[in-house]
């Protein structure tokens, strides 16, 4: 072990494992280790560094929000908060009534979602729906949200009323009435391996919530901010939700995440009802109008889609017997193998100074910044054909186990 590794195994709490580098700074579409390596950043931070690294509108903003002000309490308003807001109401079509809360994560905004749901339902609508394979956060009452059985099991009982159905209409219509305070839901299942919903399912849901008087909740931390080569992955669908959470890309690093209400919905917060010492502090939403703004104003989202339409095509064309087909929409794409085998291409790929990583056994997730062009995908031609060449080279030579050694 290396210094740092050590530093590593006796400073920090052992939730993340092995750490894979020790990364020293970043530029781009480029990131650099200590031992002067340079990767090619497929990941974007799962999804988080939209603009890349160092951007100059991220370094601007941070620096001359931080010689300004830095952060009040939320007795205050500030003109960043404000401005904010007003930009995530506009692009998310949340129209005049819409409100927006702000947190400091993904998870935070879902805790919120989660409280905003009980709101609206009281004692009279106890249920909440979520959908298996979903991912919604690691705080307990956004783990309650979620559905995967390795993450709930240590920390039971989770929160009561929440149901988990199949991901399709007709599970949808089976486990919805009148006592359903909520139906929340991703647009594409990001660590369930880049599952999208079956199609027109959002608008299914959208119609059934309002039937039953139920809120749509649409979690778009992962989706949101251009992503899917839509401002949102609802979009996609036409749809207006009641609510959606944010996080990830909208910071481009630093950490934020918000609730957009509309209509109705947004008058169920009251005062005291929810709180958090660093939501919408004037540094964060500095930050996050300064991303949002270059996203909006560069055409990334467009790029997002055609992009990530190239990226496709690359990768189905490759002459390789470990991939099985693509999924996802813009720059969010998952790469279904036909063994399970991502742990592998993500060490091979690191290796290689690749990076990407493993959503499960069998797929590899690719979330580049929205803002990459050919360079960046002429070199993660050259890099992804090398790494799927090393795992295949390893597969031959233990085929009978299908254990790869990189």
């Amino acid at each position: 072990m290396t210094v740092w590794q050590d530093d590593v195994a006796r400073d920090l709490v052992n939730n993340a494992g092995d750490r894979l580098a020790l990364l020293t700074r970043g530029e781009g579409s480029y990131l650099w280790d200590s031992e002067g390596r340079r990767h090619l950043d497929f990941l974007a931070g799962i999804a988080v560094t939209s603009l890349g690294h160092s951007h100059p509108a991220f370094v601007a903003a941070i620096s001359k929000q931080a010689a300004t002000l830095a952060h009040v309490s939320n007795y205050f308003a500030t003109p960043p908060q404000l401005a904010l807001a007003a930009r995530l109401k506009r692009l998310a079509g949340a129209g005049i009534d819409g409100r927006v809360f702000f947190s400091n994560s993904g998870a935070e905004a879902n805790e919120a979602a989660f409280k905003l749901a009980r709101l609206h339902g009281g004692p009279e609508r106890p249920r909440i729906i979520a959908l298996e394979n979903g991912f919604h956060g690691r705080t307990m009452g956004s783990l309650a949200l979620t559905a995967k059985a390795s993450m709930r099991a240590p920390f039971q009982p989770m929160p009561g009323g929440v149901e988990h159905i199949e991901a399709t209409v007709e599970a949808l219509e089976a486990a919805i009435d009148d006592r359903v305070a909520a139906v929340i839901v991703e647009p594409i299942q990001g660590e369930a391996g880049v599952v999208e919903l079956p199609e027109g399912y959002l608008a299914a849901a959208r119609s059934l919530t309002l039937k039953h008087g139920a809120l749509l909740i649409v979690d778009e931390i992962q989706t949101g901010a251009g992503r899917t080569g839509a401002w949102f992955g609802f979009s996609h669908e036409g749809i207006t939700p009641d609510a959606i959470t944010l996080a990830k890309g909208i910071g481009g690093g630093f950490p934020i995440g918000a609730l957009v209400t509309y209509g109705s919905a947004s008058a169920l917060f009251t005062p005291g009802s929810h709180g958090s010492t660093f939501g919408g502090n004037p540094l964060a939403t500095a930050v996050a109008d300064a991303v949002l703004a270059e996203i909006e104003h560069g055409g990334l989202v467009d790029n997002a889609a055609r992009r990530g339409e190239e990226l496709r095509e690359l990768i189905t064309g490759l002459d390789s017997p470990l991939i099985e087909g693509v999924r996802g929409r813009g720059l969010l794409i998952g790469v279904a193998l036909t063994s399970p085998v991502a742990g592998a291409v993500v060490a091979a790929a690191q290796q290689r100074g690749l990076i990407v990583n493993a959503a499960n056994p069998d797929t590899v997730r690719i979330a580049p910044a929205l803002n990459i062009g050919d360079a960046e995908i002429a070199e993660f031609r050259e890099l992804f054909t090398a790494v799927l060449a090393d795992v295949e080279a390893s597969l031959v030579a233990a085929p009978e186990s299908g254990k790869v050694s990189v």
